[in-house]
């Protein structure tokens, strides 16, 4: 029989249905396992059930001897070294779709959030200050008819663009290539080139994969570039904006706001960041709906599944691993 390690704690029906044709060491536990304690548990394993906090390098792969498919609980899988994971002949998948509209709500939410200073106004209320009702009491931006940029046009950039279509906002977007002409009709979205994406747009958001390419995408310069009345939104990954810098652009109110949901050196957050009243700062929970992290998990164990019974999973992201 097949084994497959799970190697941090996953909702719980995922599990079961691994048990019905599967040998399972499961880790059940959130803080996972060590890099060497996974290395140690996937003897033996013909598979791993991973998540983003297993740090998956091509050295730490050349030392998972007998692993047929690493299925990742993410869309994202800047965790885990493809290339090098289809050298060894090793599967690799990930969670598309599930989570689109649910990351895309999120962003929504962090942006409106941090454009109307929801969390300054909650902490102001609970402190006791709110004494009389005055005319820019926490005042903020408007969203309706604003100008939104879009740096990635896939599925989650594209469903926030719904969103902000119910705005009466004006997209902008860029991305490697112009999305079909049919999606940019449907979300009256226009290609720009990223300098004018930066200084046009009211709000920034980020919807592009980590890459060599995309690391520090949003640095000083182009934080400079942007209005000091806009807003920028992070749901992608931390490093695509340099962190240092971003805080360095609120302080001096280069620009207006920020809303984040991921780090550059998660679970740490820069020490300025978490000083400034112009940041929404959030855990990494852009997809953290009940029903999108469940089926999360079971997305994640059918694709192990499948390979492990010959099946091309459904979520393969190195086709070449399985052509070999």
């Amino acid at each position: 029989m097949s084994k497959i390690l799970v190697s941090k704690r996953v909702y719980p029906e995922a599990v079961e249905f691994l048990r019905k044709d599967f040998e399972v060491d499961y880790e059940g536990t959130d803080a996972g396992l060590t890099t060497e304690a996974l290395i140690e548990r996937a003897k033996g394993c013909d598979a791993i059930v991973s998540q983003l906090t297993d740090k998956l390098n091509a050295e730490i792969l050349s030392q998972l001897e007998g692993i047929k498919v690493i299925a990742n609980v993410a869309v994202g899988f800047d965790n885990i070294d493809v290339p090098a994971a289809t050298e060894r002949g090793i599967l690799v998948t990930n969670t598309p779709g599930v989570l689109t509209e649910t990351t895309a709500d999120f962003a929504f939410t962090l942006l409106m959030a941090t454009a109307r200073r929801i969390p300054e106004g909650h902490a102001f209320v609970h402190s006791g200050e709110w004494k009389t009702w005055l005319i820019d009491l926490l005042a903020g931006q408007d969203i309706h008819g604003a100008t939104l940029g879009l740096f990635g046009l896939g599925r989650i950039g594209a469903a926030v663009a719904r969103r902000a279509k119910g705005f009466g906002m004006r997209i902008l977007y860029n991305d490697a290539q112009p999305a079909p002409a049919a999606l940019e009709h449907e979300l009256d979205a226009r290609f720009v080139s990223k300098d004018e994406l930066l200084r046009d747009s009211d709000f920034v958001s980020l919807h592009v994969p980590l890459t060599p390419e995309t690391r520090h995408f949003i640095g000083a310069a182009e934080l400079a570039r942007m209005k000091p009345t806009a807003i920028l939104i992070n749901t992608a990954r931390g490093p695509v904006v340099d962190e240092v810098a971003l805080a360095d652009a609120l302080e001096k109110r280069l620009i207006w706001a920020a809303g984040l949901d991921v780090f550059e050196r998660e679970p740490q957050v820069e020490a300025k960041l978490l000083s400034l009243q112009n940041v929404v700062l959030a855990p990494h929970i852009a997809s953290a709906s009940v029903a999108t992290r469940r089926r999360m998990s079971m997305m994640a164990a059918e694709n192990a599944a499948a390979a492990l019974k010959g099946e091309r999973p459904a979520n393969l992201l190195n086709p070449d691993a399985w052509t070999a």
